[in-house]
């Protein structure tokens, strides 16, 4: 049985840090390309940034250089480490995971993230930034 299970979320002010948690049963993080998508209410699911199954990165441009992802495979858990964080960051972040290997993860979800179905979702964290 597949599951994600988010966590770090939080309130913050403008200028710190949190660190978000991913942690994944029923599969291996490492085989999956996995990502981190946010949505803020009236918005589209965008994406924030991707690690592939051969460790390769990547970041949207408003959060380059802020955002860093990253796994712990001993604990089988993905995080994304934010910094120097803006309003505009705000929203529910939620974790994907690709239901097969070598699938690729789309750059937006038009409606709610879970309404793509060829991945594996995180019941969401809720970012705040003032």
């Amino acid at each position: 049985h597949v599951q994600l299970v988010e966590s770090g979320g939080g309130s913050v002010q403008a200028g710190g840090s949190l660190r978000l948690s991913c942690t994944a049963s029923g599969f291996t993080i490492d085989e999956p390309d996995m990502g981190w998508y946010r949505q803020a209410p009236g918005n589209e699911c965008e994406l924030v940034s991707t690690i592939s199954s051969d460790r390769s990165t990547f970041y949207s441009q408003s959060v380059m250089g802020r955002f860093t992802i990253s796994q712990d495979t001993a604990k089988n858990t993905m995080y994304l480490q934010m910094n120097s964080l803006k309003p505009e960051d705000g929203g529910a972040y939620y974790c994907v995971a690709a239901a097969d290997p070598g699938l690729a993860l789309p750059p937006r979800v038009s409606g709610p993230c879970y309404t793509w179905t060829s991945g594996y979702w995180g019941q969401g964290t809720q970012v705040t930034v003032s």
